[in-house]
């Protein structure tokens, strides 16, 4: 590894080794670092020594960690960072979309630790983002999800309409089908599937789009479902949606609802059908559900942030950028589930390979507005 640039925490403290002092605040031990309930400082601060080439603030998306999905995901990197740089980091966990921008403004502003690094988690930390930036033109920031036009941001966006489309041809490829593996089923006569999403907001809908764009590019005559359940962490409102898709005929209900999602895995539990999770291998974060998850559309969060946790410590963290993340570089991709994946059929794994080339190659263009239809309407 390069030796490390001088950081911003170096160049405030010194080359001394420096225990942090103990502040107010709630302590939770979660994914390896020093953890906040709320925007609160952590009652123990991670330890700033010389040992440590750098020191990351992680600001998780509202929900906080154990979503078993996007901000487990977003932590995996910090942990994976520290295991192979040995890092100093802390977890914070706000409440509220404005406590998002008061704990980045908050760690920018610290200098006991004082942050080379703090990582945004989530689209909704965009406009606190915007201000705590300008406020501190020295801090080095990251953001998942969205792009942020400042020169001390670097933004890492993923083509999850593209992730998604690969989504809908396995969910349109499967109903056709007569399955029966695990704790599910399908009913091929019903050639229908489900979507549910989070908050209504762009982000969710290129889910939904490409969903349905892959599900349409398969077959014209299956019926897409569709519902968003207003937030990432209300797990009986994406149980209710999905249970109701599932009534309807449904046999695999794909969702975009973070931590709200383990609801739809429940819900094809509860049913004997299937579901495909989002963000995280939910058969493995969720293996109680692994006889029921077909697959999950990975976005791998956990590579942003430790690539922007590594470039931090080399000087070249690329600030002022947008770094996509897609098919082509392993970004996004349909990762099939540990217990069910042997019964998806070679014929179905072939077709998303071929899927895959195209994407990849740019001879399918996938689409990432809202669907104003749904095929079958939405429940």
């Amino acid at each position: 590894m390069p030796t490390p640039h001088l950081t911003r925490r170096q160049l405030l403290a010194g080359a001394s080794t420096a225990t942090v002092a103990a502040v107010t605040g709630c302590l939770g031990r979660r994914g390896g670092g020093e953890s906040t309930g709320g925007g609160g400082a952590p009652t123990e601060q991670a330890r700033a020594t010389d040992d440590a080439p750098a020191t990351v603030g992680m600001v998780y998306a509202l929900g906080g960690l154990d979503d078993r999905s996007f901000n487990d995901a977003a932590n995996r990197g910090a942990q994976r960072a520290r295991l192979d740089h040995g890092i100093a980091y802390t977890n914070h966990e706000p409440d509220s979309i404005a406590e998002l921008g008061e704990t980045q403004a908050t760690l920018a502003a610290s200098s006991n630790p004082a942050y080379d690094l703090v990582c945004c988690v989530g689209f909704r930390q965009a406009d606190g983002l915007e201000s705590a930036a300008a406020a501190a033109p020295d801090q080095q920031f990251m953001i998942v999800d969205t792009a942020v036009d400042a020169s001390n941001v670097a933004s890492y966006v993923f083509e999850e309409q593209i992730g998604s489309f690969q989504a809908g041809r396995l969910a349109a490829l499967l109903t056709t089908r007569d399955i029966d593996a695990g704790g599910g089923a399908t009913n091929p006569d019903a050639r229908t599937v489900g979507f549910v999403g989070g908050v209504d907001e762009p982000l969710t809908h290129g889910f939904h789009a490409g969903f349905q764009a892959g599900v349409t590019h398969t077959a014209t005559d299956i019926d897409v479902l569709a519902a968003y359940i207003g937030d990432f962490e209300d797990v009986e409102a994406a149980r209710t949606a999905a249970a109701a898709m599932y009534d309807a005929g449904a046999d695999i209900v794909y969702h975009a609802a973070g931590g709200a999602g383990v609801g739809v895995l429940q819900a094809a539990q509860a049913n004997g059908r299937y579901a495909i999770g989002v963000d995280s291998d939910q058969s493995r974060s969720n293996p109680r559900y692994a006889d029921v998850v077909l697959a999950s559309m990975v976005k791998r969060i956990d590579t942003a942030v430790y690539d922007a946790i590594e470039a931090t410590i080399d000087g070249d963290l690329p600030a002022g950028d947008v770094v996509s993340l897609g098919l082509a570089t392993n970004g996004v991709s349909v990762q099939y589930g540990t217990q069910l994946g042997p019964a998806i059929p070679d014929a179905v794994t072939d077709a998303l390979g071929e899927t895959r080339e195209a994407l990849v190659a740019g001879d399918i263009t996938v689409p990432t507005e809202r669907p104003q239809s749904a095929g079958g309407g939405g429940v």
